[in-house]
């Protein structure tokens, strides 16, 4: 052989050694990667329960309580990923006797957590979490004598977090009063930042709000949290509800937008804003009214308890000023709400717009009225459930319809004594002004006293008013200041001149019995004698 085919046989053995070399190499590089993934999955096994008894402990030893995991799981990256669920805490505050609530819920519940956290993070005294998140909390808060006392120091070694978001969070704050049942906040989205416990966090919140349904976002501080009172814990923000569907109270329609500030605490928490309903309505009505409101009022954080301390309002025309309160009702869900109001500068066509059907309202002119508002809780329509007792006065007061405001006048000129202008054209228009007191149950207003005033005639009536249905009907006395014989011509004055004594009667010209009876805009007046002669003395025909 020669030494060029030797050359060549050594080159191919050095390239099949090579190769050889090659091959046994990835092959360590593949049983190493094996063993090393074994032993990676193996580490994380011991480390999970490791982790697990970490967690347990610190959330027992910061809330001296019993805690509840059911799962835990770690997932490599190039930080550590936590994630598990079915956590429960029993307790929120030490508890001094640990029986002292048997059978109760767990005081927080978590359905599903994760968070992250790196490697060193992980194995130093105080664990620093970035992120944590939360899906499915649930917070039951017992009566403040049912919580316990919170006696054990804090501990070091706790974890620190940066962020907290949360999803589908449930508050549910207790109650020893007998018949209130628990108040309970839904939370569709938080976001926690800056947590620490000496100092307040920042918080982003999407709460859904259930009458009237619709979603407040949130954002301000809170904290730091006082164990030995929570009602001292301080808060602060700002608040934007928008789209509330009013139609979710049954008996009134429009939909809702507000916003405005709080501050105090958790206990007493002043609130102040404005909200805005363009198209108000009743469910007894068919007309709307844009409604604004300005108010001020202190809300009790615990209890959902709120006191009105201002309220300024303008629907259509008319404003008005309210004060009262809003409270958790004993012994059925809902609130009662217990309003006193004064309206100076109002207008009745308003008012009768929200409450009457037809078109154009009855009257128009200026309303002054005082009335205190209670509406009980229930399933029933506002309108049917509102309780009201009040006094009113209209002064200027004209009616929409032309041809009864024209019988009015002829009325008016009559009583005058100038029953020759009473068919004219020209004649003057006469404003009344009425005035009186009015109670409202199950949607009926009934108004015991009403006193109707026009040039020339007093008239005192009684009757009510049927929301539903829009159906009224008062009975009554007119007193005029002409006789009987002043206020006609002719020669039926010749023949009532002999009646004026006997129609005379407390120093009137003439007082008769009248009934007026209704249904929205139109009327029918007309005298009220025993079994109704028919005789109408103005107005349209009877109502059906």
């Amino acid at each position: 052989m020669n030494a060029t085919g030797t050359e060549q046989v050594l080159e191919e053995r050095r390239g099949w050694w090579r190769r050889r070399w090659v091959m046994w190499t990835g092959a360590a590089f593949v049983l190493v990667g094996i063993a090393g993934a074994l032993l990676v999955a193996w580490g994380l096994r011991q480390i999970q329960p490791m982790l697990r008894k970490k967690v347990v402990e610190t959330l027992s030893a910061r809330f001296n309580s019993p805690v509840e995991l059911d799962r835990l799981s770690l997932s490599m990256t190039k930080d550590v990923i936590v994630s598990g669920g079915g956590l429960r805490i029993l307790y929120l505050a030490g508890p001094t006797k640990p029986d002292a609530r048997p059978n109760a819920p767990p005081m927080l519940i978590v359905d599903n957590f994760e968070f992250r956290t790196g490697w060193r993070e992980l194995l130093k005294p105080t664990t620093r979490l970035v992120t944590v998140k939360v899906n499915g909390l649930r917070v039951d808060i017992p009566p403040k004598g049912q919580r316990g006392d919170e006696d054990n120091p804090k501990r070091k070694g706790q974890p620190v977090l940066d962020r907290i978001e949360c999803t589908n969070a449930k508050v549910v704050l207790e109650t020893n009063k007998p018949g209130k049942v628990p108040l309970e906040f839904a939370i569709s989205s938080l976001v926690l930042t800056d947590v620490g416990a000496k100092k307040p966090l920042n918080y982003a919140a999407v709460l859904v709000n259930p009458k009237p349904v619709g979603n407040v976002r949130s954002t301000g501080h809170f904290g730091p949290w006082q164990d030995d009172n929570p009602r001292d814990t301080p808060m602060d923000g700002n608040y934007e509800f928008t789209e509330a569907d009013l139609s979710s109270i049954h008996g009134i329609e429009g939909t809702l937008a507000s916003k405005g500030r709080f501050a105090g605490t958790l206990g007493e928490i002043a609130v102040e804003g404005v909200a805005d309903v363009p198209a108000f309505r009743l469910d007894v009505s068919e007309h709307a009214l844009p409604l604004h409101t300005e108010f001020q009022a202190v809300v009790d954080g615990m209890t959902g308890d709120t006191r009105l301390d201002s309220v300024r309002a303008r629907v259509g025309r008319s404003e008005l000023t309210a004060t009262g309160s809003v409270t958790r009702a004993v012994g059925a869900p809902g609130h009662t709400t217990d309003l006193r109001v004064v309206m100076e500068r109002g207008r009745i066509e308003d008012m009768l717009t929200l409450s009457l059907k037809g078109s154009p309202a009855l009257m128009r002119g200026a309303l002054a009225t005082k009335a205190h508002i209670q509406v009980p809780p229930g399933l029933v329509s506002v309108s049917r459930k509102m309780r009201l007792e009040g006094t009113f006065a209209i002064h200027d007061a004209l009616l929409n319809n032309e041809k009864m405001q024209q019988q009015l006048n002829a009325m008016s000129e009559r009583a005058r004594g100038n029953p020759n202008l009473a068919n004219a054209q020209d004649a003057e228009t006469v404003a009344s002004s009425l005035s009186g007191t009015f109670s409202q149950a199950d949607a009926v207003m009934t108004i015991p006293q009403l006193d109707y005033q026009m040039p020339g005639a007093q008239v005192t009536m009684t009757g009510h008013i049927e929301l539903v249905g829009s159906r009224y009907e008062f009975h009554g006395k007119v007193r005029t200041a002409a006789t009987a014989s002043q206020m006609t011509t002719g020669w039926k004055s010749l023949l009532l001149i002999p009646f004026d004594g006997l129609l005379k009667k407390n120093g009137a010209g003439v007082e008769l019995p009248i009934q007026m009876t209704g249904v929205g805009s139109a009327y029918d007046l007309r005298l009220d004698f025993p079994h109704n002669t028919g005789i109408s003395v103005g107005g349209t025909s009877p109502a059906k």
